[in-house]
């Protein structure tokens, strides 16, 4: 047996993820692998260095910081969120990520981004420098329109949930047979086509593949989304969904709405704990 966790994206709707992840965190379970995309992936590097109350403070904590997320940001450095904040000045400084306790953890670490020339997904595993791991986490949360495109290895990387938004194949195809996979919508979602589809060619000439992945995003999304909740049905994968967003978008920055769903997520982690332990173990 080969367990494993799935963590969809979602922007600021991660905080479901941290949640739960403090609940495995506190509780020591761990697992053999970890694939996530985008936010999913932010919160797994924490989880990963085995960094309690790492998740909650670094993204409801700093929310309100004037360089975290806003339209100012967008218009002088082309990016919504404070990139250089999030991915450099707060691991770094001001809530230090433990780079040796990540690179000595026993976990398989894999993130997903989308390449910017093909369209597709491409997978990265920890590298022989921890330090790459923000490099590449922070390619794989910055979207078209909200970020740049990030250089790692001479490919230029954008954000994973473009090409593979529910990486739960790539897991498979590694050798998890014990899924539990973390998503950051309601039972029923579906995704519709994205209202920046039809401009997205003007805004992202250089990489027309990219914009060609975004217009079919959501049929690929929807389609590996019923593949789970077949899994989910026959006993083969473990979901653990939000049942109540609070209308909270992926851009949310009420403190208060983040703290309620954080506290679901881990609510949610306590209330199906011995749930979670049956089926890892069995």
């Amino acid at each position: 047996m080969k367990s494993g966790l799935v963590l969809e994206g979602g922007g600021m709707r991660g905080v479901y993820t941290g949640g739960v992840l403090e609940k495995l965190l506190e509780e020591s379970v761990f697992v053999d692998y970890v694939i996530g995309v985008s936010a999913g992936a932010c919160h797994a590097s924490s989880y990963i260095s085995r960094q309690n109350g790492r998740n909650r403070e670094v993204t409801i904590g700093y929310v309100n910081h004037p360089e975290y997320l806003s339209v100012k940001n967008l218009l002088t450095k082309r990016e919504l969120f404070g990139m250089d904040l999030i991915f450099d000045k707060i691991p770094n400084s001001l809530v230090p990520f433990d780079y040796d306790r990540f690179h000595n953890a026993t976990e398989e670490f894999v993130v997903g981004v989308t390449d910017c020339l093909t369209g597709e997904a491409l997978y990265f595993e920890k590298q022989r420098r921890p330090e790459d791991v923000l490099t590449i986490v922070r390619a794989s949360s910055s979207l078209p329109l909200m970020a740049q495109p990030v250089e790692f290895e001479g490919r230029f990387l954008m954000d994973g949930s473009i090409a593979d938004p529910l990486p739960i194949r790539k897991a498979l195809s590694d050798g998890v047979t014990k899924p539990i996979i973390i998503l950051t919508r309601e039972k029923g979602y579906r995704k519709k086509r994205s209202r920046f589809a039809g401009i997205m060619p003007a805004f992202v000439r250089q990489y027309p593949a990219i914009a060609k992945t975004m217009e079919n995003r959501h049929l690929y999304y929807n389609e590996t989304m019923e593949f789970i909740e077949q899994m989910e049905r026959e006993g083969l994968a473990m979901v653990i969904r939000p049942k109540d967003l609070y209308k909270i978008k992926g851009l949310e920055r009420n403190p208060v709405k983040l703290e309620t769903l954080y506290n679901q997520g881990y609510q949610d982690a306590t209330d199906r704990f011995d749930e979670i332990f049956r089926f890892l173990q069995n």
